[in-house]
């Protein structure tokens, strides 16, 4: 596969990330686009990092942090939805109108 093979599927990837995030009610659907987008950037990185640079270990170390971003990024984000639930019985965006303590 080469570079142009790897920058399409990213961008497949990162569109349908950016579809679920903007037309989509639920807030798990908006956290799958949000983790498309960041796979989307990491395999983006990776190609560039294959194809266009001498040193292969600079590329892995920015997709070993967004990779940690987007573990830290999937807990909060779970948590926070799991207390909407638990105040609101609800998860839909349009829905939530307000965060209450």
């Amino acid at each position: 596969m080469t570079l142009h093979g790897y920058l399409l599927l990213g961008l497949v990837l990162f569109s349908m990330g950016l579809f679920a995030v903007l037309w989509r009610r639920n807030l798990i659907a908006v956290l799958i686009g949000v983790e498309l987008m960041m796979n989307a950037a990491s395999l983006n990185i990776m190609a560039f990092n294959h194809y266009r640079v001498s040193d292969p270990s600079t590329g892995q170390i920015f997709v070993l942090i967004i990779i940690g971003l987007a573990a830290a990024e999937v807990a909060i984000f779970l948590s926070i939805i799991l207390n909407l639930y638990r105040v609101q019985r609800e998860i839909d965006v349009e829905g939530i109108t307000e965060l209450r303590g």
